[in-house]
């Protein structure tokens, strides 16, 4: 006879639990605290942040704070997918005039990367959280990858991408968010970013399919 398999073992999920849908006076006061976040950090960059002085900013107890972003980290790289929201809406309205994929996506990731740059501190803020991130801000990192993922197939025209191309997205998203730190960190110029952004776009002209 043959041997019985063994039961799979049951995975043990790390993912936090769904929220319920926040009501429309705790989104308003989500807003508050990200509008604070962005603030301190235009200011003062990373260390500006201050939990307590983001409570205060917002108008909002020390403790809702915490309910809402358990750290700072979480908090800007919330702000982070916040500002991207934001840049997007902002693209939409004038998109971008490149006659192929490859040069919308570099034109619409120049125009992301210039916007930033006009707020160095609150972009030195962000990114180092990003960089800081553990598992637990797996669910607002998920949402910075997903804004940015969105920026680019708008800007492809595409909606619905096949594998290589959302491989070539995968790599442009790394190589966008690489070119903001060597940038921040003084290490290079944005004619350099310029450079790797554009050769990098040229993936996405790689694997358009086939007519």
């Amino acid at each position: 006879m043959p041997a019985q398999a063994k039961p799979a073992k049951a995975e043990v999920s790390t993912a936090r639990p769904a929220s319920p849908p926040l009501t429309e006076r705790q989104e308003a006061r989500r807003r508050r605290i990200l509008h604070a976040s962005a603030q301190l950090a235009s200011k003062g960059g990373f260390d500006a942040v201050q939990m307590r002085e983001v409570a205060e900013s917002s108008q909002v107890a020390l403790g809702t704070l915490y309910r809402y972003f358990p750290s700072k980290v979480h908090l800007l790289v919330a702000t982070m997918q916040d500002q991207l929201e934001h840049m997007h809406g902002t693209l939409r309205k004038k998109p971008p005039a490149g006659e192929t994929a490859a040069e919308r996506v570099a034109e619409t990731l120049m125009r992301a990367f210039r916007a930033l740059q006009r707020e160095p501190h609150l972009a030195d803020a962000m990114v180092r959280a990003l960089t800081f991130a553990d598992r637990s801000v797996s669910p607002e990192v998920d949402q910075v990858s997903r804004q940015t993922t969105l920026i680019i197939l708008d800007a492809m025209g595409r909606a619905d991408p096949g594998p290589r191309q959302l491989s070539a997205v995968r790599v442009i998203e790394h190589t966008w968010h690489s070119a903001l730190i060597t940038w921040l960190s003084g290490r290079a110029s944005i004619a350099q970013v310029k450079i790797d952004i554009e050769t990098v776009c040229r993936l996405i002209d790689l694997t358009e399919p086939e007519e």
